[in-house]
C-alpha cells in the first residue's frame, strides 16, 4: 500500500467489497501501528502489485482502525461470504458447515 508520494505505508490485509453487487467499500491495511481502514474514496488505484492512495504519508498515519469484526466464516473465494441464514440453519440442524467449503478465518 503506497501513499501519494510512493512511500510504502503497509501491506493489504483484506479488501472489503460486495463482489456480487460490484461494490468496493475499502481496504484494511497492516501498518507498523496496527490495522487501519482505508475507505474506497481514498484509493486512487488497485493493481496487482499494490494499492495507491490519494493520501500523503502524514494523512495515511491518521487512518482509523477498522470497526466491527470480520466474519467468522468465509467462502474460499475472496470477497464472498456465506449467507447468514444458511449458517444459522446449519447451526440449528447440526449440519457440517464445512460441507459448503467454508473455512475458519485466522
Amino acid at each position: 500500500m503506497y501513499a501519494s508520494d510512493g512511500t510504502s505505508i503497509g501491506t493489504v490485509d483484506h479488501v472489503i467489497a460486495a463482489r456480487e453487487e460490484d461494490i468496493f467499500h475499502g481496504v484494511v491495511v497492516r501498518t507498523d501501528h496496527g490495522k487501519r481502514f482505508v475507505a474506497a474514496e481514498l484509493v486512487r488505484s488497485l493493481h496487482e502489485r499494490g494499492v495507491d492512495l490519494r493520501l500523503d504519508p502524514s494523512q495515511a498515519a491518521e487512518l482509523p482502525a477498522p470497526e466491527g469484526g470480520a466474519p467468522a466464516w468465509r467462502v474460499r473465494e475472496p470477497g464472498v461470504k456465506p449467507s447468514r441464514w444458511s449458517h444459522l440453519l446449519d447451526r440449528i440442524t447440526g449440519a457440517n458447515t464445512r460441507t459448503r467449503d467454508w473455512r475458519e478465518e485466522d
